[in-house]
């Protein structure tokens, strides 16, 4: 116990489950180096690649608000029992209405870690942390019709798909249609799910 106080524990910040322990972290400045690569290797994050970015761009984001930002950042997915830096999970609000905030979330997963129960963990606890921290009740994230993998996995996370949103992306010379997901405050937790 530090100072005479018990640990706490954070919710939203570690899943420990099939010998798979994923957890949630601030940036940290070693981290900067994965984000310029996510910003200049074309294949590394998919099919949300938009061109080239910025590789510094990174640098300054951390330097103003270490990605902890009130209306958006990000978080390291971090997978033990080495804490491999796994990719990130992201959060920006939104407003339905002029007065409903809601979180648009999103994820990028190195090659290597993607297809091994990491991403919808990653997003869970997400859910899970801005659940406890902000008063929002919805939560929601889009992809790709063809990207069966991130649709399986924001529906074991708990997410349900609402509809397609026609024309909503620019993507490798044409306009594209995504597919929207939500989860809410009250909606059932894929934790319980796991357990039963």
């Amino acid at each position: 116990m530090e100072h005479g106080y018990p640990p706490v524990s954070v919710a939203g910040t570690v899943h420990e489950a099939d010998g798979i322990v994923v957890r949630l972290r601030p940036v940290a400045e070693p981290d900067l180096a994965l984000f310029g690569r996510f910003a200049v290797e074309p294949g590394l994050i998919g099919l949300d690649w938009g061109g080239f970015r910025d590789p510094a761009a990174p640098g300054r984001r951390f330097a103003d608000d270490g990605y902890l930002g009130a209306e958006d950042g990000r978080l390291i997915v971090q997978v033990g029992p080495d804490d491999v830096a796994a990719g990130f999970v992201s959060y920006r609000s939104g407003l339905y209405g002029g007065v409903a905030k809601h979180w648009e979330i999103g994820i990028a997963l190195l090659p290597d870690w993607r297809g091994r129960g990491v991403g919808w963990r990653a997003q869970a606890l997400l859910c899970d942390y801005l659940f406890a921290h902000t008063p929002a009740q919805r939560i929601q994230a889009g992809t790709h019709p063809e990207n069966v993998a991130e649709q399986r996995s924001l529906e074991k996370a708990g997410f349900q798909l609402e509809g397609v949103v026609r024309a909503c992306e620019f993507r490798a010379g044409a306009w594209r249609d995504g597919w929207l997901y939500s989860r809410l405050r009250d909606d059932p937790s894929p934790w319980d799910r796991d357990r039963g």
